[in-house]
C-alpha cells in the first residue's frame, strides 16, 4: 500500500458516507411508489383460532391485499418453514412441528403474525388492521423453560423439543464420584432482545419477471435457496440482496415469515411493496437471544485439577423452532463446552423446552457464550470454595503449550494457544497487582469493589468455504465481490485493505460488491466470527491465480521465461530488465490485447480446520450498598486474534462485543408474565446500556498466529461478548462475597443487586447447587 503499510489500523472508508446521511439501508432504497404493508399480530400467547375474517379491512379504500395463511395455501406456497433439528440422546432426530409462516389454527406466542395488510401507506395498513376480526379461544400458557405444562405442539407433549447429550456421561460420573471435592451451581443466563439499531425490513418487487427481494440480513444465499423453495421458484429467477445493513448479531442471519409475505404480495399484485418493523414489533418478533438454566458441576482432585466437568441445561427455545436453534443450543453450545482447560471427562445435556414466548436463536456468539459463562462462573466459585487464588486454578488447568494441537471432548482440534502468555499480559495490563489499593479506597468511601476475570476461547464457525471474485474495470481500478456480508464491522475497509495489501492496488481504486446473489454466485455469509479469516483465505487464492497469469502475459509480452517474472506484492518485474509494472498496469496491457480472460478471477477455498481465538478479560466492579447500584469501574481486555489486518477494526468490534455483554449483565432482561404477554417491550421497560455504563476499555494483543489458515488468524467478531458477561458477573460475586452472598446471577440492577444485600442481613441468601 502506497500509505499504510501491511497489517495498519486504517480508518474505515464507509465511514464518511455513513455518517454524512449517505447510508444505503432498506428505507432509503425502497423503490418509489412501493405499497406498504403491515402485520397484524397475535395479542395472546395461546389460542385456537375459531374464525379470521379479513373482508372488511380488505376493503377500506387504499388496501390492495390483505393475506392470511389461507391465501399461501390456495396459491401452492409451501408455508412451512424450514429449520435445524438437533439429534437425540438416544440417537433419534428431534420432532419438526410445523412453524407456518402465518398462524395456522392456532396461536403460539404474543406477536405471531397473523395476516399482513398490503396498502397503499402504512397508516392506511394500520387502519385497516383494526378491521380484521379475529376470534380465537384462549388456551392455557406454557411460561416456565421446563418440561411439563399445556403441550405448545402436539408432536411434543412434554414440550421437550429435544434431548441432546455429548460427551462420555459414565466416565464423567465416575470422575465426580471419585473426585476430592465437587463444586455445583445452579447458573441462569437471562434472555436478550438483540435491538439492532436498525430493525428488520424488506421490500420485494419483480425485474424483468425476475423476483427481487432486498432485506437487512447477513447474508443472500440462504434466503434465495428458501424463497425459491416456497415459492416453487427456480432459484434463477430469484434475486436476492443485502444493502447496508444496521447491525445483525446474529438475529438477522435467518429467515423470517414477513419476508415470504412481502415477496409473494409484491409477485401477485406487480408492484414493489416495503415492509419495515418498528421497535415495539421487533421487541415481539425478533428471534430473543441466551434464555438458559444450567446446573453446573466440577470435580478437583486433592491438588485442585479438574477431573470432571457436568451440566444439564434447559433451552428455552420459544414457541417455534427459528432456523438455527436447535444447532446453537446442541451443537454450537459445545464446541467449547471445555474452555481452555485440560479437562479428562465431560459430559453435557441440553434439553430444548417450547415455551409460549417468542423464539430463541442465535445472538453474538452463538452458543460459544453460554458454554464459556457456564465454565468460567464454576471455576470462578471453585476458586472461592477451594481457597485458592482464582487466577491460579486457572493456570493450573490450561491446556498447556505443548499439548497442542489438542483434541477436545467435543471432537474440536484447538491447533494452537498460549493461555498463560495471555493470562500474564492481562494482568499486568489490568494493574492487577494494585486492586487491593483500589479496593481498600473503595471501601474507605463505603463502597464495594469487585475483581472477575474471564478467560474465554470460541472457534470460528459457519461454512469454511467462500467464494470470491475480482474483476479489474474499464475506469483503471479493480472491483472484489466477496460472499460475506457486513452488518456494521467495516468489511468495506478491510477487504479493500487485504486485496491492497496483497497486489498493490492503492484502495481508493478498489469496491467492494457484496450482498447480492447476482453478482457473484455463491458465499457463506457473515456469522460465527468466519467472515474476515475465510473471505482472506481465498482472496488469497484470487490473487495467486492472478499473480500466475498475468505473470505469464506479461513474460509473452516481454519475450520473457516465465520463470523470470516476479511479483513482490506491489509490481511485476522482470529479470535482466528495468520492465516492472504494477498490476492495474498489467490489467490494463491484457485489456489492449483483448485479453478479456485475464480481467475477471474468481475463486473458491476452504479451510482446513478452524481457528481459536482466545483471551483474558479483567472487570473491576463498585456497588454502593446503599443503593445496589453497580459500576464497572475498568475494564482490560488481552486477546489473541492471530495476526491481524487492521488492529483499530479488531479493536473496535471488542469494544462494541463487551457493551453487548455488560448489557446483558447489567440491565437487559426479558420478562413475560403468566399470561405471556411481554413486559418489556419497549425501552422504558427494557434497559440497554447507555455510554455512561461503559468504562474506557483497555484492549491489547498477545497474537500465537493460527496453523489452519496461511494469514495466521483467528477471527474476532464475538470475543467481546464471549468474555465479557463472566467477567462482570465474576467481579459483581467478588464484590459481595464478602457480605454472605453466595449467587449473584445476571443482570445486575440496582433493585436486584440491593434485594441480595437486604435479603444477606437477613441470612436468605444461599447458592443454588441443589
Amino acid at each position: 500500500m502506497d500509505k499504510f503499510g501491511k497489517s495498519q489500523s486504517v480508518p474505515r472508508f464507509e465511514d464518511t458516507r455513513l455518517l454524512t446521511g449517505r447510508g444505503r439501508y432498506v428505507e432509503d432504497i425502497a423503490p418509489e411508489g412501493a405499497l406498504h404493508a403491515f402485520v397484524y399480530r397475535s395479542p395472546v400467547a395461546h389460542a385456537e383460532i375459531t374464525s379470521l375474517d379479513v373482508s372488511e379491512a380488505a376493503s377500506l379504500p387504499g388496501v390492495h391485499q390483505v393475506i392470511t395463511v389461507a391465501d399461501l395455501d390456495a396459491a401452492g406456497l409451501d408455508t412451512a418453514m424450514d429449520y435445524t433439528s438437533a439429534p437425540m440422546r438416544d440417537g433419534s432426530q428431534a420432532p419438526r412441528p410445523k412453524r407456518p409462516i402465518l398462524a395456522e389454527n392456532r396461536v403460539r406466542f404474543v406477536g405471531e403474525a397473523i395476516a399482513v395488510v398490503i396498502a397503499d401507506s402504512v397508516e392506511i395498513a394500520k387502519d385497516a388492521a383494526e378491521l380484521i376480526d379475529f376470534d380465537y379461544d384462549e388456551l392455557p400458557v406454557h411460561v416456565d423453560p421446563l418440561p411439563g405444562g399445556e403441550a405448545v405442539h402436539a408432536e411434543c407433549p412434554d414440550n421437550r423439543a429435544f434431548d441432546y447429550g455429548l460427551g462420555n456421561e459414565e466416565a464423567t460420573a465416575k470422575a465426580l464420584e471419585s473426585a476430592a471435592r465437587v463444586v455445583r451451581l445452579e447458573v441462569g443466563d437471562n434472555r436478550v432482545i438483540v435491538n439492532s439499531m436498525e430493525p428488520r425490513g424488506c421490500f420485494a418487487e419483480m425485474q424483468d419477471g425476475r423476483l427481487h427481494l432486498s432485506f437487512g440480513g447477513q447474508g443472500v444465499w440462504g434466503m434465495k435457496a428458501e424463497l425459491a423453495r416456497v415459492m416453487h421458484l427456480d432459484k434463477d429467477d430469484v434475486r436476492v440482496t443485502n444493502p447496508d445493513v444496521g447491525g445483525g448479531f446474529g438475529m438477522k442471519g435467518m429467515s423470517y415469515p414477513e419476508y415470504y409475505v412481502v415477496a409473494f404480495a409484491a409477485k401477485q399484485l406487480g408492484r414493489p411493496v416495503l415492509w419495515m418493523s418498528d421497535r415495539t414489533e421487533a421487541m415481539l418478533s425478533d428471534n430473543a437471544g441466551r434464555d438458559l438454566v444450567t446446573m453446573v458441576e466440577m470435580g478437583f482432585d486433592a491438588d485442585n485439577r479438574i477431573t470432571g466437568y457436568r451440566l444439564h441445561t434447559f433451552s428455552n427455545l420459544g414457541a417455534y423452532n427459528s432456523q438455527f436453534a436447535q444447532m446453537i443450543q446442541s451443537f454450537l453450545f459445545s464446541r467449547v463446552l471445555t474452555g481452555v482447560y485440560d479437562i479428562p471427562a465431560a459430559y453435557m445435556r441440553c434439553e430444548g423446552i417450547y415455551t409460549n414466548t417468542t423464539q430463541v436463536d442465535a445472538y453474538r456468539g452463538a452458543g460459544r457464550p453460554e458454554a464459556i459463562y457456564l465454565i468460567e462462573r464454576v471455576m470462578d466459585r471453585a476458586a472461592r470454595e477451594l481457597g485458592v487464588d482464582p487466577h491460579e486454578l486457572r493456570r493450573r488447568n490450561f491446556i498447556r503449550p505443548d499439548q497442542f494441537p489438542y483434541d477436545t471432548i467435543p471432537g474440536e482440534t484447538y491447533d494452537v494457544g498460549d493461555f498463560n502468555l495471555v493470562l500474564s499480559r492481562a494482568e499486568t495490563e489490568a494493574d492487577v497487582a494494585g486492586f487491593a489499593g483500589r479496593r481498600q479506597a473503595s471501601e474507605a468511601a463505603g463502597k464495594l469493589r469487585g475483581l472477575g476475570l474471564c478467560y474465554y476461547i470460541e472457534s470460528i464457525l459457519g461454512a469454511p468455504n467462500e467464494d470470491v471474485k475480482v474483476e479489474f474495470t474499464d475506469d483503471g481500478g479493480a472491483t472484489i465481490y466477496v460472499g460475506t456480508q457486513s452488518n456494521g464491522q467495516g468489511h468495506e475497509t478491510v477487504f479493500a485493505q487485504f486485496l491492497s495489501d496483497q497486489t498493490g492496488i492503492p484502495t481508493e481504486n478498489i469496491d467492494v460488491v457484496q450482498g447480492d446473489s447476482d453478482r457473484i454466485a455463491q458465499g457463506g455469509g457473515t456469522g460465527g466470527s468466519r467472515s474476515v479469516t475465510v473471505q482472506t483465505n481465498v482472496t488469497l487464492e484470487a490473487v495467486s491465480a492472478m499473480v500466475a497469469g498475468f505473470g505469464a502475459f506479461l513474460a509473452e509480452q516481454a519475450g520473457a521465461d516465465a520463470q523470470d517474472v516476479t511479483f513482490d506484492d506491489e509490481r511485476f518485474r522482470v529479470a535482466g530488465s528495468n520492465v516492472s509494472p504494477t498490476m492495474l498496469e498489467v490489467a490494463e496491457l491484457a485489456r489492449e490485447a483483448g485479453r478479456q480472460d485475464l480481467l475477471v478471477w474468481q475463486a473458491t477455498a476452504k479451510l482446513p480446520g478452524r481457528s481459536f481465538p482466545n483471551g483474558a478479560h479483567f472487570c473491576e466492579v463498585e456497588i454502593d450498598p446503599e443503593t445496589g447500584e453497580t459500576c464497572v469501574e475498568k475494564y482490560t481486555v488481552v486477546d489473541d486474534f492471530g495476526n491481524l489486518i487492521n488492529p483499530m477494526l479488531a479493536e473496535g468490534q471488542v469494544h462494541g462485543g463487551v457493551a453487548q455483554g455488560l448489557g446483558q449483565a447489567l440491565s437487559e432482561r426479558v420478562v413475560y408474565d403468566e399470561d405471556g404477554q411481554l413486559l418489556t417491550a419497549t425501552f422504558m421497560d427494557y434497559a440497554m446500556p447507555r455510554a455512561d455504563n461503559l468504562p474506557m476499555i483497555r484492549f491489547a494483543t498477545e497474537a500465537v498466529p493460527s496453523t489452519t489458515n496461511p494469514m495466521g488468524m483467528k477471527g474476532c467478531g464475538e470475543a467481546g461478548t464471549v468474555g465479557a458477561m463472566a467477567a462482570v458477573a465474576n467481579a459483581v460475586q467478588d464484590a459481595l462475597w464478602a457480605r454472605g452472598i453466595k449467587q449473584a446471577d445476571m443482570p445486575f440492577t440496582p433493585h436486584r443487586v440491593w434485594e441480595m444485600l437486604r435479603d444477606a442481613e437477613h441470612g436468605a441468601n444461599t447458592s443454588r447447587t441443589d
